[in-house]
């Protein structure tokens, strides 16, 4: 159920951002403390600022009002991904050549699934990282299992 209201989401904000001059990075539904949570993580060049979040979050009520996806109380929340963003695809990493990320494998390369380093390149699905210690690894994208900038 909850990847269902996941997707109709994904798919309505893939659809309204673009015009509002944003990106969606990510979109959660789950049961946290207080209750369900729908949580959306906007971005543009240049960061977001409050007056996106109320926008997008207006647009979505409404939308989620209309379509009543969800048949139980939840919040909805839109904001920043933060400093220390999700890159989740090969466009992400391109966007962000020059900065420093960490990054955690699937499986091992030589003894370590875990690098930090800069982003040095991205090339046909391969990503290049000039690692803090000194050298440089690259790995192919479908390798990552999770990856965000880092500070």
């Amino acid at each position: 159920m909850s990847e269902h209201i996941i997707e109709k989401v994904r798919s309505f904000a893939e659809s309204l951002l673009p015009a509002m001059g944003l990106e969606l990075v990510d979109v959660q539904f789950r049961r946290e403390g207080h209750g369900w949570v729908l949580r959306l993580f906007i971005d543009r060049e240049g960061g977001v600022g409050l007056d996106h979040c109320a926008d997008v979050s207006r647009e979505l009520g409404q939308f989620l009002d209309v379509e009543d996806l969800i048949d139980h109380a939840y919040h909805l929340e839109v904001s920043s991904p933060g400093l220390e963003r999700p890159l989740k695809s090969i466009r992400d990493f391109q966007r962000f050549l020059g900065k420093k990320a960490k990054i955690k494998l699937h499986e091992s390369l030589g003894e370590q699934k875990v690098f930090i380093g800069t982003i040095s390149g991205v090339e046909e699905g391969i990503i290049s990282l000039d690692l803090e210690e000194g050298g440089s690894v690259q790995f192919a994208f479908d390798r990552i299992s999770k990856a965000r900038l880092s500070l």
